[in-house]
C-alpha cells in the first residue's frame, strides 16, 4: 500500500500551526507539528519527510539556525525546507535563507492555494522517489536470488522481472507527466531539478533491469 507522506510544520505560535494545518489538509498526507527548531530536529531523527515548513522567527534557535543543522545531517540533508517568515528584509535575508539550503521562501501572509500547490509538488516527488527504491529494492532481490538459486531459473525469475519491467513503466510514465507539468507551468528550479534527477535514477534502473531481460545477456550493463 502507499503510505502518506509526512510533512514537518515548524512555527513557535500555535496559531500558525493551526493555520497551516488547515491550510494542507486538503493534500490528505500525515502533518507533523515541530514548535521549535529543537523540536523539529528530534522529529528528523526518528521520521521521513517529503517537505520542511519552517518558520524564520522563532525564539532560541531560529530557522536558519535549524535548517543549517538539517543540511549537515547525511539522514535529512536532501529534504526540501520551504521557509516562512512574517517581514521581509530584503534580498540580504532572501539570500540568507537560500544560503541555509531552502528552496523556497515564502512571506507572510501567503496565499493559501499557492502554499498547497508548492508543497504538493514536493510531496508528489517523494512519492515517485520511494516507488523508485521499492524497484530498486525488488530488483536487487532478484539480482541476488538469480545468484544464488540456479534451480529456480525457469518461469519465477522470468515472472518477477515483468512484474518489475511493468511496475517500472508505471513510475517512469507518472516522472516523465510530472516532468512535463513542472517545465509547462512556472514553477520552482529545485522542483524541476529534483523531478529530472528523478528520471535520470529511472532510466539507470530501467537499463540494469533490461539487462535482466532473457536473451539481452550481460553486455548491456557495462555503462554505468
Amino acid at each position: 500500500m502507499v503510505q502518506k507522506a509526512k510533512i514537518l510544520l515548524v512555527d513557535d505560535r500555535p496559531e500558525n500551526l493551526l493555520a497551516l494545518e488547515a491550510i494542507l489538509s486538503a493534500l490528505d498526507q500525515t502533518l507533523v507539528r515541530a514548535s521549535s527548531g529543537e523540536e523539529a530536529l528530534k522529529a528528523l531523527l526518528t521520521d521521513d519527510f517529503a517537505v520542511i515548513l519552517l518558520d524564520v522567527q522563532m525564539p532560541g534557535m531560529d530557522g536558519f539556525e535549524t535548517a543549517a543543522h538539517i543540511k549537515r545531517r547525511e539522514r535529512t540533508r536532501d529534504i526540501p525546507i520551504i521557509f516562512l517568515t512574517a517581514i521581509n528584509h530584503g534580498p540580504h535575508h532572501t539570500f540568507r535563507g537560500y544560503a541555509a539550503g531552502a528552496v523556497d521562501y515564502i512571506s507572510k501572509p501567503f496565499d493559501p492555494w499557492v502554499l498547497r500547490a508548492k508543497v504538493s509538488v514536493f510531496v508528489e516527488l517523494y512519492m515517485k522517489n520511494c516507488q523508485l527504491r521499492e524497484q530498486a529494492a525488488l530488483l536487487r532481490l532478484q539480482l541476488e536470488g538469480g545468484g544464488k538459486d540456479t534451480g529456480g531459473e525457469g518461469k519465477e525469475p522470468v515472472g518477477l522481472l515483468a512484474e518489475l519491467s511493468a511496475r517500472l513503466a508505471a513510475v517512469e510514465e507518472q516522472a516523465e507527466a510530472l516532468s512535463k507539468q513542472l517545465n509547462d507551468e512556472s514553477t520552482d528550479a529545485a522542483a524541476v531539478a529534483t523531478a529530472a534527477h528523478l528520471e535520470r535514477k529511472l532510466t539507470g534502473l530501467r537499463r540494469a533491469l533490461d539487462a535482466l531481460e532473457p536473451g539481452t545477456g550481460s553486455t548491456s550493463s557495462v555503462s554505468s
